[in-house]
């Protein structure tokens, strides 16, 4: 797999993404069948959050709502549990064993930014006393732990397809990718986009506590029926990590004025909190694909 593009692309679309997992079996006893992971509620757990910032000294500014003054805490005690079974908490040792000597890039825009951050300070706040290196260059930052050989990349992409300079002005190709080629000799590419393609106005403040099926009334944004209907008809084997019901419930876990910054920002997300559940998932699935 080392000179071309993966055997599996793994397409985390945040905020639009559909259920296309189903019956996913998990490789340890639960609930009989298969497990829908998208599909559940979010309970009160003391045990979480996985992690305290403080603990993980890279972490952007902008996402540390705690050190920003953020007064409250309880957006952090919220654990995401599927209906019919169990979501395996994220294990960073199996993690890496797992994955020991593979290279896994998120593409996207700052919302991958969001998840990628979320997983590095998942793994080294679980094992603080692995080396690790983080460097960035240009719009690609990379986490190295070499006692696993275990590589985590950001590449910094708002739209995927080709933005080119014309006589007109700025262009966005939707026939091409060439920047793509950047992208081969991975194992797993995690993508994201659209966040980008809709920006229009500004989002209300959220609440201090996650909405449940009862008192959720939003419906999932128009783009989900295209999603769903270009993903039937890819021939690359594609998993699309549904995160966007269980993301809309929780308007609590916004970082809102807590950012270090100037404004009020609904649409990022305070870690440790609601992104670390996406990894939680994104581990689960793609540990089951190892196994």
């Amino acid at each position: 797999m080392g000179r071309g593009f993966p055997r599996f692309c793994w397409i985390i679309l945040s905020w639009i993404l559909v259920s296309c997992i189903h019956q996913v079996q998990l490789s340890e006893p639960q609930s009989t069948g298969g497990c829908d992971y998208f599909q559940g509620s979010w309970v009160f757990d003391q045990t979480y959050p996985l992690y305290n910032t403080s603990d993980c000294p890279f972490i952007e500014k902008e996402f540390d709502c705690q050190a920003n003054g953020r007064p409250d805490q309880l957006y952090l005690k919220y654990r995401w549990k599927p209906t019919d079974c169990l979501l395996p908490r994220f294990n960073a040792e199996d993690f890496l064993r797992k994955f020991k000597g593979k290279k896994i890039m998120f593409i996207g825009d700052s919302l991958s930014l969001n998840q990628w951050q979320s997983l590095t300070c998942m793994l080294h706040s679980s094992l603080p006393r692995s080396n690790y290196s983080i460097h960035r260059e240009g719009q690609l930052s990379t986490f190295y732990l070499p006692e696993y050989e275990v590589s985590l990349m950001l590449s910094r992409n708002a739209f995927l397809v080709d933005v080119v300079e014309e006589k007109m002005g700025t262009v966005l190709k939707l026939d091409s990718i060439g920047n793509g080629e950047s992208w081969k000799g991975y194992d797993f590419l995690i993508f994201n986009t659209w966040h980008w393609w809709l920006h229009k106005g500004r989002k209300q403040p959220g609440q201090i506590n996650p909405a449940t099926d009862s008192t959720y009334k939003g419906g999932l944004p128009p783009a989900v029926t295209v999603v769903n209907e270009v993903l039937k008809n890819m021939s690359m084997p594609v998993v699309l990590l549904d995160i966007t019901r269980l993301s809309q419930m929780r308007k609590d876990g916004h970082p809102s004025i807590y950012t270090g910054l100037m404004g009020n920002d609904c649409s990022h997300w305070c870690l440790a909190g609601v992104p670390d559940t996406w990894n939680e998932i994104l581990y689960a699935i793609l540990a089951n694909r190892e196994t």
